[in-house]
């Protein structure tokens, strides 16, 4: 059997709450018995234990997007189990998750527990309100993924008095979630139970020779199991008051049959962030626990601002309880550090990564401590990515990587996650030749993790992948993968989701590079009216697209429509972030480019200027960035024939970009092609024309250059041999006219 998150996925009608408990319980505490243990079935080797198993009512607590949840709990579930009765029957949502799970090919993994009804009394006039089966049950999957005419016999352990009873009707099941005979399995039991008899007789021998010696040592010991006793139940209390609040949180009229519908996850979080506030003030570790959680799924929407205080305050809450929560306050120092890197706040976010890991590397050496690290070294290698720190970014996070490999073996999901950061990081600092196949060996074990059935992660790894083939230059394949991660998606998702949205805006971009102006465009507009529909108007997401699609609108020639659509960009960035961000500075110097291309010079150099000193406060000064702003302020410089001003910039940025890209990288080549024409400007044409020559060379080779830079290039390159015309022109003209003036004096 495939790897799979959960053993079973629990579906029930929320008035069966009861038998759910129920069964969630008997199924997670069973033990198979050892002789069947390891053994290979149908569905791979039998395991020690059954765990975990989803119940989405316990399960949904925490959740923030409750369809995407339940997808993906769905698609990570190895079985399905059906608590079957009239209320379950009636239930859409028990029958959309059987049909979902039907959709993934898994048919024949679906378990039913009869509690109450009849199978098929929906066929008997008179009983149609006895049927206890879904319809989800009852019929077959059409070709076109929805339920045909074709009749089931659904695979049912029957509870009812009279029928199998309880004992066996769960032994049913787990012999069906294991994939072996149910006689075996009860024969295998009665063993067991005859077994542990005759342990329990001979133990009540032994424990009269022992009684006397143990109640001394019972005695030395007791004032410790006290202690241990009293920090195990605050710990179950913790985590009894932090489930009931989370649960408490969904509670709405209905809260079986809404899934989300008569609530928006937004409300539910902002609900929760009041109660957090007002609430639990003499608890002050489960109110901690409470605002990181809440505090990182307002991060994951989105919601900066509102996640920023909650954050904060748990890493304070925490700092101030001490020793006993310090494992917590590492996680929330990570989670910190992630928050603050998407605000731009570098400083910040370095230090709470290196707080983390110092509290990290101080706890005793085990599995989770090495998770733990390799989880801060990663977000500290995602904030050196974005420092420009390519090599310190690469080493952090080959570290995380061989603690996750030690820990996890050579495969795993976090594996895959680290090994796609390892392949942006070398992809950035121009390495994307060997960024490439790491991109490829991160999709490899993702597709053999997940196997043949889509799965999230998957569809991610695809488009990732499509990414660095499409800045290769290589659209063909970068196209298809990116098809193929939508139509996963679409599988797993429906029809409308964020990142189906995601997966439009990365075919539109192949589409770009590949010249089709017009169908980017149109795929661009849909995905911007998914994202808008999906996410409303405030997500950063919706400002990626929108600046895309000006790139494409500029690229058809229509300027103005271009600019409007790009400030429109750089407002929602601005309301987004305000202050300085690298995303508004970029937007910024991309304005101030094609106001220069549209002569607004006076324009284009305040926002040019913005960007750069914006950027100089960020990062580095040897940053890329800083680099890629200097060379479009010289471009600026050279239209305003500022040539030495122009040269000073030009030549700075070359330095920049090829410290930190290389020498043949194409930025670097624009940087050497305006350093040219500013040397051609200032009459110095034989320095001018290798740099413009060589420029021009690479950016003509470069599939991923920007056309607009190439066709720069050469104007610049033009422009110099037009000078360099004129100049012999003026000096052949000059040349004769004195030739003249010799030729006509009469010699003494």
């Amino acid at each position: 059997m495939q790897e799979r998150k959960y053993w079973a996925f629990i579906s029930y009608s929320h008035r069966d709450a009861r038998w759910a408990d129920w069964l969630h319980k008997a199924i997670e505490s069973y033990r198979p018995p050892s002789q069947l243990v390891g053994t290979t079935t149908a569905f791979g080797p039998v395991p020690k234990r059954l765990t975990p198993v989803f119940r989405d009512r316990e399960e949904l607590a925490s959740a923030t997007d409750l369809g995407s949840v339940i997808n993906a709990a769905l698609s990570g579930s190895a079985s399905q189990i059906v608590i079957c009765s009239p209320q379950a029957a009636k239930s859409r949502w028990v029958n959309e998750e059987i049909l979902a799970f039907k959709r993934l090919g898994r048919e024949h993994r679906i378990f039913c527990l009869i509690v109450d009804g009849e199978p098929n009394a929906s066929d008997l006039p008179g009983r149609e309100d006895e049927e206890c089966f879904p319809p989800a049950l009852r019929f077959h999957l059409g070709a076109d993924g929805n339920l045909g005419t074709s009749r089931t016999e659904p695979i049912a352990a029957d509870a009812r008095e009279g029928k199998d009873g309880k004992h066996n009707a769960k032994l049913k099941l787990l012999a069906g979630v294991l994939g072996v005979g149910f006689d075996k399995l009860k024969r295998r039991e009665q063993v067991r139970r005859n077994q542990r008899m005759a342990v329990i007789a001979a133990a009540s021998f032994v424990g009269m020779l022992v009684t006397s010696s143990l109640a001394a040592f019972a005695l030395v010991q007791r004032q410790a199991a006290q202690r241990q006793q009293a920090r195990a139940e605050a710990d179950a209390e913790t985590a009894k008051q932090t489930t009931n609040f989370l649960i408490d949180l969904f509670k709405i009229s209905d809260p079986s049959e809404a899934r989300g519908n008569a609530v928006t996850a937004r409300e539910v979080l902002d609900k929760g962030a009041s109660r957090i506030e007002n609430e639990l003030t003499t608890q002050p570790a489960i109110r901690a626990t409470l605002m990181d959680t809440v505090g990182t799924v307002y991060m994951q929407l989105g919601l900066y601002g509102q996640a920023a205080p909650l954050i904060d305050g748990a890493v304070a809450t925490q700092q101030k309880v001490g020793l006993s929560q310090q494992t917590a306050l590492s996680h929330s120092l990570t989670h910190m550090g992630d928050l603050r890197v998407l605000q731009a706040q570098y400083d910040t976010a370095e230090k709470a990564y290196r707080d983390a890991i110092a509290i990290e590397s101080a706890r005793p050496k085990d599995a989770q401590r090495e998770l733990d690290l390799a989880s801060t070294l990663r977000g500290l290698g995602r904030l050196q990515r974005q420092q420009g720190h390519f090599a310190d970014a690469e080493k952090s996070l080959r570290d995380a990587l061989q603690m996750q490999k030690q820990v996890y073996g050579e495969s795993h999901g976090e594996i895959a996650v680290t090994l796609k950061d390892l392949a942006r990081v070398m992809a950035d600092s121009g390495s994307l030749n060997d960024a490439i196949p790491v991109m490829r060996s991160a999709l490899g074990m993702q597709r053999q993790l997940s196997g043949p059935e889509p799965h999230p992660d998957t569809a991610e790894s695809i488009s990732d992948l499509a990414l660095l083939l499409e800045a290769h230059g290589d659209y063909d394949e970068a196209e298809k993968l990116t098809r193929e991660s939508i139509a996963m998606n679409r599988r797993l998702l429906g029809t409308k989701h964020k990142e189906i949205a995601t997966g439009l805006q990365n075919l539109a971009t192949v589409q770009y590079d590949k010249g089709d102006l017009a169908g980017a465009e149109a795929t661009y507009r849909e995905a911007l009216a998914m994202r808008r529909e999906v996410l409303g108007n405030g997500d950063p997401d919706i400002a990626v697209t929108l600046n895309n699609l000006a790139f494409v609108l500029y690229d058809r020639g229509r300027t103005e429509e271009a600019l409007a659509t790009e400030r429109e960009c750089l407002a929602m960035y601005r309301k987004l972030f305000p202050g300085d961000h690298p995303e508004v500075a970029r937007i910024l110097n991309r304005i101030g480019f094609w106001l220069i291309q549209d002569k607004k010079y006076d324009e284009a150099g305040v926002d040019l200027r913005t960007a750069l000193a914006m950027r100089e406060r960020l990062l580095s000064k040897d940053h890329p960035d800083v680099g890629t702003s200097l060379v479009h302020l010289a471009i600026l410089q050279v239209a305003q024939r500022q040539y030495e001003d122009a040269l000073a910039s030009a030549h700075e940025s070359v330095r920049i970009l090829t410290a930190g890209l290389s020498a043949t990288n194409w930025k670097t080549a624009v940087g050497q092609c305006t350093e040219g024409a500013a040397l051609a400007g200032l009459n110095r044409y034989l320095e001018a024309e290798p740099l413009l020559v060589q420029g021009l060379g690479i950016l003509g080779k470069d599939g991923g250059a920007p056309p607009q830079y190439r066709q720069l290039a050469q104007q610049y390159l033009d422009q110099m041999h037009s000078r360099q015309r004129s100049a012999r022109s003026q000096l052949n003209a000059h040349s004769d006219g004195h030739n003249e003036s010799i030729a006509g004096v009469t010699r003494p």
